[in-house]
């Protein structure tokens, strides 16, 4: 069984920054492709940003050139670096794999931009 647990949300200005971080319970991260998704009120749940196993990266384009995902395989976690927050980056955040099976999703993390 593998647990997820986020942090680092809060509320933060327009244009202010975060850093979100996800520590997997089990030291398999290596193994995997990750992934950090949100979901805001009254929507569905969306991917905004993988890291292959072998780091590659991709960013949905909404925020793209603002936030950077990154990993510490030794530290079994993964991060979401947010920069240039904006209100509509409003949601509760989420890490878990990319593959078609998920982990359970853990509680995930909110994230509110507002001035």
């Amino acid at each position: 069984q593998v647990q997820l647990v986020e942090s680092g949300g809060g509320l933060v200005q327009p244009g202010g920054s975060l850093r979100l971080s996800c520590v997997v319970s089990r030291n398999i991260l290596s193994l995997f492709g990750m992934g950090w998704y949100r979901q805001a009120p009254g929507k569905q749940r969306e991917l905004v940003a993988s890291i292959g196993s072998n780091t590659y990266t991709n960013y949905a384009d909404s925020v793209k050139g603002r936030f950077t995902i990154s990993r510490d395989n030794a530290k079994n976690t993964v991060y979401l670096q947010m920069n240039s927050l904006k209100p509509e980056d409003t949601a509760v955040y989420y890490c878990n794999n990319v593959r078609t099976t998920k982990w359970s999703w853990g509680q995930g993390t909110q994230v509110t931009v507002s001035s």
